[in-house]
């Protein structure tokens, strides 16, 4: 039984990597959005970016769904920006059947995706915001979003051990 949480900035594939992997494994797929209060949705729809304590009860939603996801031994996989590193420790809250991929690419290859995106609420113009609030993890999984879809999530089953 695995967590595995595909984390960067938006426009990263988190989202097309998730469902992917997700399939290709028979895996549940969680995406992080879908837990945003909807104060947090209005506010990025508004091209504010969220603070901290913006931030703490989209976690506590992702924190209870992981904690469930644990106690019923289903693997899934969840799309989840998680930026910074106290917001990956709490996530994975020491516990060993959570694991980070890092979906790393640059900043003109996100915004060019941001740009072609259809009714999302996350605009174009809050990625600058996100890479000032990433704090690049050490020690993860890190893989090159410049590639096809498909080749990542072999690169990440193959990596995890899940081939």
């Amino acid at each position: 039984m695995r967590i595995v949480i595909l984390m960067g900035v938006a426009g990263s594939g988190k989202t097309t990597i998730g469902r992917l992997l997700a399939k290709d494994l028979n895996w549940g797929f969680y995406d992080g959005d879908d837990f945003h209060p909807k104060a947090n949705v209005d506010k990025i729809r508004q091209g504010i970016a969220l603070t901290d304590e913006d931030r703490d009860a989209w976690l506590a939603a992702l924190d209870r769904v992981i904690r469930h996801l644990i106690s019923e031994a289903h693997s899934a996989v969840i799309a989840c920006s998680a930026l910074k590193q106290k917001y990956r420790d709490r996530l994975a809250a020491n516990q060993s059947e959570v694991v980070f991929v890092y979906l790393k690419g640059g900043y003109d290859l996100a915004h060019e995706r941001l740009l072609s995106r259809k009714n999302h609420f996350m605009k174009a113009d809050l990625l600058a915001s996100q890479f000032d609030t990433l704090e690049e993890p050490e020690g993860v999984l890190s893989i090159d979003v410049a590639q096809e879809p498909d080749i990542i999530v072999d690169q990440i089953k193959q990596a995890l051990g899940l081939a």
